[in-house]
């Protein structure tokens, strides 16, 4: 770290402590030439995740959307407000993990409903009929059909 006061690009870390957000370490340093003391922050560096939308558009990947999405599924149910915000939080850290910096909204998609399905089925089928654009009754009704079937199968094991 270069030093703001001479230019000496060495120093010592005498302190470090998360920031009260912890988003950042504050690292309180000296110079090992001048002595000078300093104080620098160190962030986590992320990088824009772009969404790539049905309609082969771009945009920028926005926790809000997506958390209003997951309370309008969630309406009249009994989701803490907790529980989504985790829920985005855990796609989120799970899309900057990835190695692509482009993401298909339908992975997006398939994410939510996953954690959905999880906490609440009422829920999960309400994201899903948006979601999946359900044309008719009868593919609804499958959908229904498929979540019953995967509860039975979990209730045997």
């Amino acid at each position: 770290m270069k030093c703001p006061f001479c230019g000496y690009i060495e120093s010592k870390v005498i302190d470090s402590r998360p920031t009260e957000e912890n988003v950042s370490i504050r690292r309180r340093r000296e110079c090992l030439s001048c002595q000078n003391r300093f104080t620098t922050y160190e962030i986590i560096e992320t990088l824009p995740l772009l969404v790539i939308k049905k309609d082969e558009t771009r945009e920028m990947f926005d926790k809000a959307k997506l958390l209003s999405g997951l309370v309008n599924a969630c309406n009249k149910r009994p989701v803490t407000m907790k529980q989504l915000e985790k829920i985005v939080a855990d796609i989120e850290a799970e899309l900057q993990n990835s190695l692509s910096r482009e993401i298909p909204s339908s992975k997006i998609g398939v994410l939510v409903m996953d954690k959905l399905k999880e906490i609440d089925e009422v829920a999960y089928v309400r994201f899903a009929s948006v979601y999946r654009e359900f044309k008719d009754l009868d593919s609804f009704l499958a959908e229904l059909e498929k979540i019953k079937s995967d509860k039975d199968e979990s209730k045997k094991q």
